[in-house]
């Protein structure tokens, strides 16, 4: 099933470092041309910075590993067209030969299967407001706490309700580590008022904590909370006050399900004046040059383990 490009495969067979990259922020997350912009230069930051970037998609029922320049500009202009895909989708876009964009779980899964443990992302999913009624907890946590990957992010979407979720991580044994903070990151803002686990100051250090804990068997990913740059870091009053509103709207025109966080993003970038897309593009590209960092230094300790 897998279609490894050979940029990845090459990568792989020499143990060199490999940044996974999900295709959901390009198609669903960040709208045409932005999106194939920031697709691009994530690709190129990781590259320079030494790592091997591995976008993942699934097309035409393949789960590719690595995407051409054609490739992602094909997923940018198809935009929501494209199936979201998390785990519960995956054997029914592969068996019906169907183009899909990977969400954070999803692509943790490929990239397992692919042999990568280092994945970058905008933000993870969690525990959604209202849960008491809803129910609704995004498959990314579950994936977490089962999947040996490491996500580079700026934390967890801040339409979610973060203290669930970080109890949700808690509970399910997922260590939160934050990168050169003690508090999490609620994605448009550096603050939340929640701590993290850890507080962690070097690639180097989380490298190998990572290592450790897959040495152990303690089975499971990590999440390395990584704020948004301070140059584009947004207001917290302000951006509460946004996402209530957004929140209440996507309540009164009862959008649910997969529909609901690329409902609220894009009422969130109309809210702000664009202001949140700016925000959402600038710590993505932050998170995959760390996600390159951490990846080199995790090649270069396993190999002097081996």
């Amino acid at each position: 099933m897998l279609q490894i490009h050979p940029d990845v495969q090459s990568a792989l067979d020499e143990n060199r470092a490999i940044v996974a990259l999900e295709s959901t922020i390009i198609s669903h997350g960040i709208p045409y041309p932005q999106n194939v912009e920031t697709a691009l230069r994530v690709e190129r930051i990781v590259r320079k910075s030494g790592a091997q970037p591995a976008t993942i998609a699934i097309l035409d029922g393949k789960l590719c590993v690595g995407l051409d320049q054609d490739q992602i500009d094909y997923l940018s202009k198809q935009g929501t067209r494209v199936t979201k895909v998390s785990r519960r989708d995956l054997p029914v876009v592969v068996t019906r030969q169907q183009d899909g964009a990977t969400t954070v779980a999803a692509t943790m899964i490929i990239a397992q299967m692919a042999g990568i443990r280092i994945f970058a992302t905008g933000g993870i999913g969690g525990v959604h407001r209202g849960v008491e009624q809803t129910l609704d907890i995004s498959a990314d946590l579950q994936e977490l706490a089962h999947i040996d990957v490491a996500v580079v992010c700026a934390g967890a979407k801040s339409v979610l309700d973060l203290p669930r979720t970080l109890e949700y991580l808690e509970t399910m044994g997922v260590p939160v580590l934050g990168y050169q903070t003690h508090e999490f990151p609620a994605f448009y803002t550096r603050t939340s008022g929640l701590f993290t686990d850890y507080r962690v100051d070097q690639p180097e250090e989380i490298a190998r904590i990572l290592h450790q804990k897959w040495t152990m068997d303690l089975r499971g990913g990590a999440v390395i909370a990584n704020p948004v740059p301070k140059t584009y870091a947004m207001n917290e009053l302000r951006m509460e006050e946004v996402i209530k509103q957004a929140v209440q709207e996507s309540e009164v025109q009862q959008i649910r399900g997969k529909a609901l966080t690329p409902f609220l993003l894009s009422r969130i970038e109309e809210l702000t004046g664009g202001d949140s897309l700016e925000a959402n593009i600038q710590l993505v590209l932050n998170n995959a040059q760390l996600a390159a960092e951490v990846s080199i230094a995790y090649a270069d300790f396993a190999k002097k383990k081996v």
